[in-house]
């Protein structure tokens, strides 16, 4: 059902007030989770001592590859309970123990104080971080989905907007670090500023959550909530699985990649200037941003499945020549970085929207999960690794255009086989408990 077929096409004041409040912590949480990957350099000096500064942010990237790893099991942990209790408590316990990480994070002592104690405790935080937010950001699309049930897909487009915003904060802080201290501060202090002052907005944050009220489907079915959640997905909604990581895809592994590899990527191995590197990721993500939320409005228009289609044949074509010109080491970043932002924007916009759909409401949040983090944590978790040692394997600097182009070729795939009606209906019609 479409919703001009509804009769009521905009969002009241209340579904854009609990929009935005879910969308705004899901934000304030991927600043902290992101700033990892934006200062992996100096946190590979700081905790991973080694005489070859590959060897070092190689083994940095694979504790930001950690956090990932403990998705899966955090989310299936909290959408348990917020398809058996409710959303709203899962989205405040999440973003306080975030918090409280990032806070963590920035005051660790050096390995040159503590030794492998400050680096286990580093990876340990790490960890409980990726525990929190396998449940956060599909807390969120299952909340936004069936609080604006007339704008679902232009919904989700408002979340990932403000994801990216947290994103875009994380840029600033970082441009703005690089502006004001030299080198030597930004080593040994500077970016632990960063996580500190996240630390600080994230339990902002906590305060702005406690205005959140529960979704109406969720109430309405509370009654006939599912004892064993992920256990019923994994019984009766495995193909909605299998088909929700092929939607993911495309968008975890380029954002994954984007995030937490570009900015280490260009600066360590191409040798672009650092500044004009934060500036062009900053104008990248506002690029992403105003690019999914158009996006996310057809969504509601057109079948959201063409979107998607349309994202993965370009960066299917696209990916390489465009990593190839990054590689020659003179590429104006300013065009290349935001182009690349924009021809994801199909599946940016609309993943969410398709994903939330596979599954009936008493299992959403656990299906949505089970599906998000799987894909996420392979593809956007490990993709930031695989770059680096694609990378050294081959010799050649553009080598991680081939991930991407790989990644576009499984949503490829995933949107052939989507029909056009909605994913829901055709499980709901054929795998009922």
């Amino acid at each position: 059902m479409t919703p001009e077929s509804t009769g009521r096409a905009d969002l009241t004041r209340r579904q854009w007030t609990m929009t935005l409040l879910a969308s705004l912590g899901g934000g304030l949480e991927y600043y902290d989770f992101i700033v990892y990957g934006i200062f992996a350099q100096y946190i590979a000096a700081a905790f991973f001592p080694a005489s070859d500064p590959v060897a070092a942010l190689t083994l940095s990237l694979a504790v930001f590859a950690v956090g990932y790893l403990a998705r899966p099991l955090g989310g299936m942990v909290l959408s348990h309970f917020g398809d058996r209790y409710g959303r709203k408590t899962v989205f405040v316990v999440t973003v306080f123990v975030m918090s409280a990480c990032t806070l963590g994070m920035g005051l660790i002592p050096p390995h040159a104080s503590w030794g492998v104690w400050a680096t286990l405790l580093l990876v340990t935080l790490r960890f409980v971080q990726g525990l929190c937010i396998g449940g956060e950001l599909p807390g969120a699309i299952t909340f936004v989905v069936e609080t604006a049930r007339h704008r679902p897909g232009f919904a989700c487009g408002i979340v990932f907007a403000l994801v990216n915003s947290g994103v875009l904060l994380a840029s600033l802080v970082n441009l703005a670090l690089q502006s004001w201290l030299p080198p030597a501060a930004m080593a040994e202090y500077g970016w632990r500023l960063a996580f500190v002052f996240g630390g600080v907005l994230g339990l902002v944050s906590v305060w702005l959550r406690r205005a959140l009220e529960e979704t109406p489907e969720f109430l309405r079915l509370q009654h006939a909530a599912a004892r064993s959640p992920v256990g019923e997905v994994l019984r009766h909604h495995r193909r909605a699985v299998l088909a929700g990581i092929g939607i993911v895809a495309l968008t975890a592994g380029f954002n994954g990649i984007l995030f937490a590899h570009m900015p280490a990527y260009l600066a360590g191995v191409l040798r672009y200037d650092r500044q004009g590197i934060a500036l062009a990721m900053n104008l990248a993500l506002v690029a992403m941003s105003l690019s999914l939320l158009a996006a996310s409005w057809f969504a509601d228009r057109v079948p959201p499945r063409r979107l998607l289609l349309a994202s993965s044949v370009i960066l299917l074509v696209g990916a390489v020549p465009a990593y190839a010109v990054l590689a020659r080491g003179d590429a104006n970043l300013i065009l290349v970085l935001p182009l690349l932002t924009v021809a994801v924007a199909g599946a940016n916009g609309s993943f969410a929207y398709l994903l939330a759909k596979l599954f009936p409401t008493r299992v959403r949040f656990s299906g949505v999960a089970l599906s998000l983090n799987l894909g996420f944590t392979l593809l956007s978790g490990l993709g930031p690794l695989a770059a680096n040692l694609l990378i050294g394997a081959t010799g050649w600097p553009g080598a991680p255009g081939l991930i991407i182009a790989a990644v576009a070729l499984v949503s490829l795939v995933t949107a052939l086989r989507l029909s056009e009606r909605t994913a829901e209906d055709a499980v709901a019609a054929q795998a009922r408990p």
